[in-house]
């Protein structure tokens, strides 16, 4: 069977890592994972320099992207400078041949500058997401998520969330045992629980109330096999309910039901992972109640169940 073309697109002044996410899971042999033909390009020609001092010397030109099943840009080096007309143009193409379009972190931009996000949803690197909102109004940005695909246009957010958003294609087109295999080759989780609000840089607590609820947080997670609500964790913190709802959010970025899930579930896919205890055993330790709450939730996050889970993330 011939193996699907990923042409990744790079350009001088790029970020090694950058460049390197899409090669270490499309380009290297990863054992009992099917092989694809990555093929790196660029529209400029000669040695391109990175920005880590060194250079890199590509062998394919544009017309790559003629070739491609999946186009992936991953990266950009400057959110304020405009794509290459003539990689604009490539990139069109590649859509109208019906390649599947993917940008990591800056690459959002250039995507967004070749006209392919107008109307689609898309997300970037937190950082760059106000100026990117200015820039394309026609794109409907969603800076929360590590990830968003839309119809054929696929988007990250910065930096590492384009590891999980190339393992995300991978799921798609083997399933999620091979995704998980590559996953653990890479040491990284299969699948990361939340968005890029996690990450973005907030001030330290500048108020006595901020530093409780830091510490609540950590106390919280110490004891996710008792009971929490919004109103017990308030009174803790001896805030009203509505600073309390106010405060979490700015801190973690989302509500407080939906952060006690995701510790929930981070703390499971860890002790499903890491040792032998049964799911009803683990259920009550994530407090979650029942096994039976623990695989409705799980299997709604993750599209499996708690045992095949554990199954494919050792390789059992």
């Amino acid at each position: 069977m011939e193996k699907p073309v990923v042409a990744v697109v790079a350009f001088d002044q790029i970020s090694p890592f950058h460049l390197s996410v899409p090669c270490v899971v499309f380009g290297d042999t990863h054992p009992g994972v099917p092989r694809f033909d990555l093929q790196v390009c660029a529209a400029e020609t000669g040695p391109l320099r990175t920005t880590a001092g060194f250079r890199v010397q590509v062998d394919h030109g544009l017309e790559a992207l003629a070739r491609a099943q999946i186009v992936i840009v991953p990266s950009w080096r400057d959110p304020a400078e405009c794509a290459p007309q003539a990689l604009c143009e490539a990139l069109r193409a590649a859509h109208a041949h019906g390649a599947q379009l993917v940008g990591l972190c800056l690459g959002a931009f250039v995507l967004a500058d070749a006209g392919l996000l107008d109307g689609r949803r898309a997300t970037t690197h937190w950082a760059a997401a106000h100026a990117f909102a200015q820039r394309y109004p026609k794109v409907v940005l969603d800076a929360d998520v590590l990830y968003v695909e839309d119809g054929p246009m696929l988007t990250s957010a910065g930096t590492a969330a384009g590891i999980d958003c190339c393992l995300h294609l991978l799921r798609q087109r083997y399933g999620g045992e091979i995704a998980n295999r590559v996953a653990r080759r890479l040491v990284t989780p299969p699948h990361r629980q939340g968005g890029q609000a996690q990450f973005i840089e907030q001030p330290l607590p500048a108020h006595p109330r901020d530093s409780r609820l830091t510490d609540l947080l950590d106390w919280v997670r110490a004891h996710l096999d008792q009971p929490h609500s919004l109103d017990s964790l308030a009174a803790r913190t001896l805030m009203s309910r509505r600073t309390f709802t106010r405060h979490f959010r700015q801190i973690t970025g989302t509500t407080v039901g939906d952060w006690l899930l995701g510790e929930r579930l981070a703390l499971s896919q860890r002790l499903l992972e890491t040792t032998d205890q049964p799911v009803e055993r683990i259920a009550a330790l994530a407090g979650f109640g029942s096994a039976v709450s623990l695989r409705q939730h799980f299997g709604r996050a993750f599209g499996v169940s708690p045992s095949a889970w554990r199954q494919t993330f050792r390789g059992e």
